[in-house]
């Protein structure tokens, strides 16, 4: 393992998430700015896409005129690019550009012929969001550069870190044309890789007889895919967050990361003590409130509150299995039992406005009401037609009738405290369930089983996931244990994992309020092994063999 010492003096890490609270990779990035600020200071910068407007600002990203007031950006960038400095509202408030990149469209085709002849990247074949990716990246090299000639001397060290295929393009402009910058990549999960799961296909059955250009050409990803292996072949040092994922590196993109760098969490998210229970208690009466106004039903403060979240893709994710899981469960309910089980779905959707009839029964100061028409769902939706989880429940009959010991509420949007009707962030939601369930297909980490434990929410993770590997690499796997139980998914055992998710979620279901209190408290413990005061140390190596590798 490195030390402080083999630290560089400035480090500027870019992300398409960057003060842009889109998906896992804010997570990451967000909860590990607090330690890399105790040890890079303001040497530690961040670079995001300034996506934003007045009328629809950042919340999470303070503009100041005094931060970096000495680099006259204005006269020394490039291209017309134009930037906004300040700081990230998040623990450690690390200093942040946000970059306005529009002006790269101008000289678009120069660069992807230069990346074509210096690195053969291929770009014919771009579509969707390719451009606005690269045009980011490009812009976000030449604010490093600009940025790291103002503050940094000529015997100083500069780490420029690039995550995910989006930056991809930045870090090979970096390398054409700052070639004193050492670069590392980090992919969060191969474009390639998660395409072949989204098509429907068995990745883990042929995963030896996988090609990943061939498939790219198949699933037309040729520029994505070609991108991000050129940046992972010429970065000074790759990286990626699992060994599941790096194992996939090696065989769709012909490299094997030279570090696994693990996400690790940031606890000051977290409530303690008597806040702790009072958070709990009031994200337990919304949930129970909201469940209650759309079904009619009178729900005791002991009913089984479980829950699934994250990025809506209905295979991958696993949210096809933990449907399923529930319909199980509900089939199998035990007769002689009163105890009632809601099950919330917290994934985004293109979802369209609050629903204005649930919105007038949370308002109501009654205490009885009548169930609503369609009491499935919290927020109307453009497209009922084609949303896959909509469909889902209603295929399997899960209409939450009145005879119904077991619910299920559908939530289609971003629980950013401002939905409409719950009005409170997934963190402050997520603190009272009694169990959260991630039966993912392709996880190559896994933040929502992260989180769930280091909240004191019991969870359920697979084996796929990279998070799944290190519990099982770390624990015993049991509730008792860690507070985690990793089920075993593989291409033909689908209802097998189901049988075992039910039987994991009932086996807490019918632990008494002892047995759920230490394994509460046990998933806590778990979850401190695995923060970045721990896992930090990973990131310490891979810019030390990046310092190394451009050295040479």
């Amino acid at each position: 393992m490195s030390n402080i010492k083999d630290k560089s003096n400035f480090l500027f890490e870019t992300s398409w998430e960057v003060c842009n609270k889109v998906g896992g990779i804010y997570t990451v990035l967000s909860t590990k700015a607090k330690v890399l600020q105790k040890e890079y200071k303001n040497n530690l910068i961040f670079i995001g896409p300034d996506v934003w407007t007045k009328e629809n600002p950042s919340p999470f990203f303070k503009e100041s005129k005094t931060i970096l007031k000495n680099w006259d950006y204005e006269n020394t960038l490039p291209q017309g690019i134009k930037v906004r400095v300040g700081k990230w509202t998040i623990p450690g408030n690390p200093i942040a550009i946000l970059v306005k990149f529009d002006s790269i469209y101008a000289i678009k085709d120069q660069v992807y012929g230069e990346m074509w002849e210096k690195f053969g990247v291929d770009s014919l074949h771009a579509y969707g969001d390719y451009d606005e990716g690269c045009a980011f990246g490009v812009a976000a090299s030449m604010v490093i550069d600009s940025c790291a000639k103002h503050l940094a001397k000529p015997t100083d060290n500069v780490i420029a870190h690039f995550d995910e295929w989006t930056t991809g393009m930045g870090l090979l402009y970096t390398k054409a044309h700052s070639p004193k910058i050492a670069t590392v990549f980090t992919t969060h999960a191969t474009s390639i890789g998660r395409s072949i799961c989204g098509n429907g296909k068995p990745l883990y059955d042929y995963f030896k007889n996988y090609n990943g250009d061939q498939m790219a050409a198949e699933l037309n990803m040729q520029s994505k895919h070609s991108l991000e292996k050129a940046a992972a072949h010429n970065a000074d040092c790759f990286t990626t967050v699992s060994e599941v994922t790096a194992n996939e590196c090696e065989q769709l993109l012909d490299i094997r990361p030279q570090v696994v760098t693990p996400n690790g969490f940031e606890r000051a998210f977290v409530p303690k003590g008597k806040k702790y229970d009072e958070a709990r208690a009031t994200a337990r009466e919304k949930l129970l409130n909201v469940a209650s106004c759309l079904t009619g039903k009178k729900f005791d403060d002991d009913t089984f509150i479980v829950a699934t979240s994250g990025r809506n893709e209905f295979r991958n994710k696993g949210l096809n299995m933990f449907i399923d899981t529930i319909n199980e469960i509900r089939n199998n309910y035990p007769s002689s039992s009163k105890r009632e089980i809601i099950a919330y779905i917290l994934v985004p959707a293109w979802s369209m406005d609050a629903r204005k009839d649930l919105k007038k029964a949370l308002e109501s100061k009654s205490k009885v009401h009548e169930g609503l028409e369609d009491p499935i769902i919290t927020h109307t939706l453009h497209n009922y037609s084609s949303d896959c989880i909509y469909n889902h429940l209603h295929y399997l009959g899960l209409h939450n009738n009145s005879f119904d010991k077991v619910n299920v509420v559908y939530v289609p949007c971003y629980l950013n405290g401002d939905d409409g009707i719950f009005n409170m962030s997934y963190y402050d939601l997520l603190i009272g369930f009694d169990a959260t369930v991630f039966p993912s297909y392709y996880e190559p980490w896994g933040y929502t089983p992260h989180e769930g434990i280091a909240f004191g929410v019991p969870t359920i993770s697979t084996n796929l996931a990279g998070f799944g590997q290190w519990i099982l690499s770390t624990f015993e796997n049991s509730f008792q244990a860690c507070g985690v139980k990793v089920v075993t998914r593989t291409d033909s055992n689908y209802f097998n994992s189901i049988t075992e998710i039910s039987n994991s979620l009932l086996e807490l279901w019918q632990m008494s309020k002892t047995e759920i209190a230490k394994v509460r408290a046990t998933a806590i413990k778990s979850s401190k092994k695995a923060e970045w005061d721990n896992f930090i140390t990973y990131y310490h190596d891979a810019y030390k063999i990046a310092l190394e590798n451009l050295n040479k």
